[in-house]
This record gives C-alpha cells, sequence and structure tokens, in this order.
C-alpha cells in the first residue's frame, strides 16, 4: 500500500480539525453582537446538487507527491492548545477514530480503529496514520 491514501487522510483530518479550532459555547455565542442565535433544526438532506463524501473524493484529481516547498520546522508540534491534557494530534485521532480509543496517562492513546473515506482500508495502530501539516495544492499547467 502506497502513504498517498495515508496523506489524503491525513489532509481530511487536518481540515476537519481546523474548522473545529474555534468552537463556541452558548455562552460565547449569547456574548457576540447581532440577532440571537436560533435553535437548530434537524437537516433536510444535502442542498440539491451536493455530493456525497465518496463522489466528491472521486472528483479529487490525483497525482504525484511532491514535497518540495514544506519544511516541518515551520510549524508548532502537537501544541496542546485547549490545554486539556492531549496534543493536538491525540484530539485529531480521537474525533476521527471510527473505534474511539482508550485514553491512558497523558493522553496515551491505546485501540481505537479508522478508516480512510477515499479507500475504505482501516487502520487500527495508530502510529501507522500520518497527521501533519500537508496541505494539497493543485498541480499548475
Amino acid at each position: 500500500m502506497t502513504r498517498r491514501p495515508f496523506l489524503l487522510l491525513a489532509t481530511a483530518l487536518l481540515a476537519l480539525s481546523l474548522a473545529a479550532c474555534n468552537p463556541q459555547t452558548p455562552d460565547d455565542a449569547a456574548k457576540q453582537p447581532g440577532p440571537a442565535p436560533t435553535t437548530p433544526t434537524a437537516p433536510s438532506g444535502p442542498p440539491e446538487g451536493a455530493l456525497s463524501l465518496t463522489d466528491a473524493i472521486a472528483k479529487i484529481p490525483t497525482g504525484d507527491e511532491r514535497r518540495d516547498g514544506y519544511e516541518r520546522d515551520n510549524f508548532k508540534h502537537w501544541t496542546d492548545e485547549d490545554q486539556d491534557g492531549c496534543p493536538t494530534r491525540a484530539e485529531v485521532l480521537i474525533d476521527e477514530a471510527t473505534t474511539k480509543p482508550e485514553q491512558g496517562e497523558r493522553c496515551t492513546l491505546t485501540g481505537g480503529a479508522w478508516t480512510s473515506s477515499y479507500d475504505n482500508v482501516e487502520v487500527t495502530d495508530a502510529k501507522r496514520l500520518d497527521i501533519d501539516h500537508m496541505v494539497s495544492v493543485p498541480a499548475t499547467a
């Protein structure tokens, strides 16, 4: 198996974790100016013309991996931004697990399973998953 599916999974996990980086509590929302928050309603389904995750993934262009321009030292490594005892890597693994891992001392994870949306491969060893600051860049003409 190539590393590409794992890099794609890592990119997806990073995107999801970044989208959740600034959660608001109801108290935070009440302090914000503007209209009062509304009670969420059940989604009525995907918007017209929306793709399923599987169909959207199938439309992602593939190409050879390029690592030029990426310098890992330019990024902080697995900080504990919310100071809950779990570094970002562990939080992403916990959040994205299809079978939740056990949390031990200092947020050490054991067990768990993760399934790739790209190829349905299940991984049960978190050490085999890349969660990094990789960003996919469209190929230039």
